[in-house]
């Protein structure tokens, strides 16, 4: 009778004992996350290892108390479709989406699972929010640009080159889903400057080589890269071909320069992935998106290669170096 009773005691107290123990292990929550590059990219690593360090510093650690299922879109409007419906069907808590593309993408998806959007313009205008400061819908996140930039640019681009008055714009009209956003301004810009403004729509490397050689053919031309998925992941080849037939070209991304090109005008795209996590944090303790504000960029950055425009034979004027955020020698 003893033993019995002995034996009892002790599987009360492994039930006791696993019952705390599940107690004290935090449940694995699951999030997706949707980046528009590629996963062999350097650039799109950056982004992923500041999202994942931030938050771990915010509590939430890979495998552990969190577990985000990654997809990698390619710049591919299909294969981000695909994945946007996979992440919905996986029920996942929240997803986090990169670039507006993949947000219509998770949008067209979902208006129940909570959307951290990343790098996105023109929330109210694209329909992902009511009012930036109360999107009041199931998306929340962090914009990339302001209307005024397209007008910067052709702005820059004719101060550092003078004798341009064609601007060609390089685009992909399949994953460029904010341009009509702040093409107004690039338009306002050129009327007041005297600049024609050549619209170059490009969906592969070999197009962007004939856009490329179209613009040579005039010395007073320029091109301008837009922002969005595929000019970043054709970096190397946009900054090669415009350097090889000695196009001025302004960039929206301080990397793109650091590769070699001659100027950009624009934010940091990773700062967005440091903050971002702080929305996925408080979502996860039961904050809603409707209620948290979309938050504008913090700063914006100029970047000039002065080596870029010695092989171009430009000089850079005095007043723009003084302007520059950072100087490339």
């Amino acid at each position: 009778m003893r033993r019995r009773k002995f034996i009892m005691l002790l599987g009360g107290t492994a039930t006791w004992s696993l019952a705390v123990r599940a107690q004290q292990t935090p449940k694995l929550r699951r999030i997706g996350a949707i980046f528009a590059g590629n996963p062999n990219d350097p650039r799109g690593r950056v982004n992923v290892t500041a999202f994942a360090e931030a938050l771990r510093a915010l509590g939430w650690e890979e495998g552990r108390s969190i577990q985000v299922e990654y997809r990698w879109g390619g710049g591919d409007p299909g294969r981000i479709e695909r994945f946007a419906k996979e992440l919905v069907a996986l029920e996942s808590e929240l997803i986090v989406g990169v670039t507006t593309l993949v947000a219509r993408a998770l949008q067209h998806e979902t208006r129940s699972i909570p959307l951290v959007l990343v790098n996105v313009t023109d929330p109210v205008g694209s329909g992902f929010a009511a009012k930036l400061a109360r999107p009041g819908g199931n998306s929340t996140g962090f914009i990339d640009l302001e209307d005024s930039l397209g007008g910067k640019w052709i702005e820059l681009i004719r101060e550092l080159a003078p004798r341009v008055n064609r601007v060609g714009m390089l685009f992909n009209p399949d994953t460029a889903a904010a341009l009509d956003y702040y093409l107004p301004s690039s338009q306002a810009a050129a009327r007041r400057l005297g600049v024609e403004l050549v619209m170059g729509g490009v969906r592969s490397a070999g197009e962007i080589e004939l856009f490329v050689g179209q613009v040579a053919r005039s010395q007073d031309s320029a091109i301008a890269v837009m922002p969005d998925s595929f000019p970043g992941t054709h970096r190397d080849t946009i900054v090669s071909l415009v350097n090889q037939r000695r196009v001025p070209t302004i960039y929206p991304w301080r990397y793109m320069t650091v590769a070699g090109g001659l100027l950009s005008y624009g934010v940091d795209p990773v700062e967005a992935f440091r903050r971002a996590p702080t929305y996925v944090d408080r979502i996860l303790k039961g904050e809603k998106p409707a209620d948290l504000p979309f938050q504008l960029p913090t700063k914006f950055e100029l970047v000039i290669n002065v080596k870029a425009a010695k092989a171009l034979g430009l000089e850079v004027p005095p007043s723009l170096l003084a302007r520059a955020d950072e100087v490339i020698e």
